[in-house]
């Protein structure tokens, strides 16, 4: 017996799918692929929402909060702010931590969202 969520047939609207596929060509989908593997790791999305709560924190106290080494959290921090998801800024000893932007904050916010809802429903 066939799949039940698999299609039969090979296509539906062409216009659909060639308009879509012209779409995804302009964009730059490895990219955005990056970001979400970034946020995939529990202790990172913690730290993100760590962020969005509190908008700058400095690395010791991100630690405290995810339950792990300055070391270790550095680390995370360090891979966020090459994916572009977070920024810092030095002030003497101290490096401080924030989401770089209002699209990456929104994200982490319509994540933990999503997750709400579906746990309501679910």
């Amino acid at each position: 017996m066939p799949e039940q969520d698999v299609c039969q047939v090979t296509c539906v609207d062409q216009p659909k799918v060639d308009r879509v596929k012209s779409e995804l060509s302009q964009q730059n989908t490895l990219e955005v692929a990056k970001v979400f593997k970034a946020l995939a790791d529990e202790t990172r999305i913690k730290i993100a929402y760590s962020l969005y709560i509190e908008e700058e924190l400095c690395v010791c106290d991100v630690g405290n909060i995810v339950g792990a080494t300055t070391a270790a959290v550095s680390h995370h921090l360090r891979l966020l702010n090459k994916q572009g998801i977070a920024k810092y800024r030095k002030e003497g000893k101290l490096v401080y931590y924030s989401l770089i932007d209002d699209h990456v904050k929104q994200l982490i916010k319509l994540a933990f969202e999503h997750q709400k809802e579906v746990t309501a429903h679910g």
